[in-house]
């Protein structure tokens, strides 16, 4: 990323699978009412940084709860709903191979020595025919280094840990440990953060 650009981070808003602990990877899950409402507030906070912000660069996943979080926020900025995004698969969730599609609660008994083995090493633990965050953090890399201006970037859970991981120089060891709320917007220049 050039040096003194600003991102602003959005998490998609909430869906179905995410409130009852599903894991979603890239399954293409819609927003809820509750990620719909979300997605109206983020838009909301970064209304503060108009007219500035309009003219930043906005970048998404392809999967529709990013792609429907960032039409919400686009809305709420006064911009064309449907224009002006490029849509970026680098920007993805973590594939979680087998697990995508299944509970939290079910896995606990299905993969209970998978699941020690992710808090062993979440950084570079893979489900079954899935990816690790650290396949997740080189494709968040080469995506990172063609940021070249203000942007806002509507993404996953998993790329928003990789991305306050790397611009942070936070321990990867702790990546599962970093809070990504869906209604916050994580904003990172200069190596510091803040919410908004």
């Amino acid at each position: 990323m050039k040096d003194g650009v600003t991102l602003y981070c959005i998490r998609h808003g909430l869906t179905d699978w995410n409130a009852k602990s599903r894991y979603q990877g890239q399954e293409d899950i819609p927003l809820n009412e509750e990620g719909i409402r979300q997605a109206h507030r983020n838009g909301q906070a970064l209304q503060g940084f108009l007219p500035e912000i309009a003219e930043a660069d906005f970048v998404s996943s392809p999967l529709s709860r990013s792609r429907d979080t960032m039409r919400i926020i686009r809305e709420e900025l006064g911009l064309p709903a449907d224009e002006g995004v490029t849509f970026d698969d680098r920007l993805m969730e973590v594939h979680y191979g087998e697990w995508q599609g299944q509970l939290l609660e079910d896995l606990k008994q299905s993969q209970a020595e998978a699941l020690a083995a992710r808090r062993d090493d979440p950084f570079n633990f893979k489900p079954p025919g899935g990816e690790s965050y650290a396949d997740l953090m080189a494709r968040m890399r080469e995506w990172l280094e063609t940021v070249a201006r203000d942007t806002v970037v509507v993404t996953h859970g998993g790329i928003t840990r990789a991305l306050r991981t790397d611009l942070l120089n936070l321990d990867p060891n702790y990546i599962l440990e970093l809070n990504v709320p869906q209604d916050r917007v994580m904003i990172i220049h200069r190596g510091e953060m803040r919410w908004a």
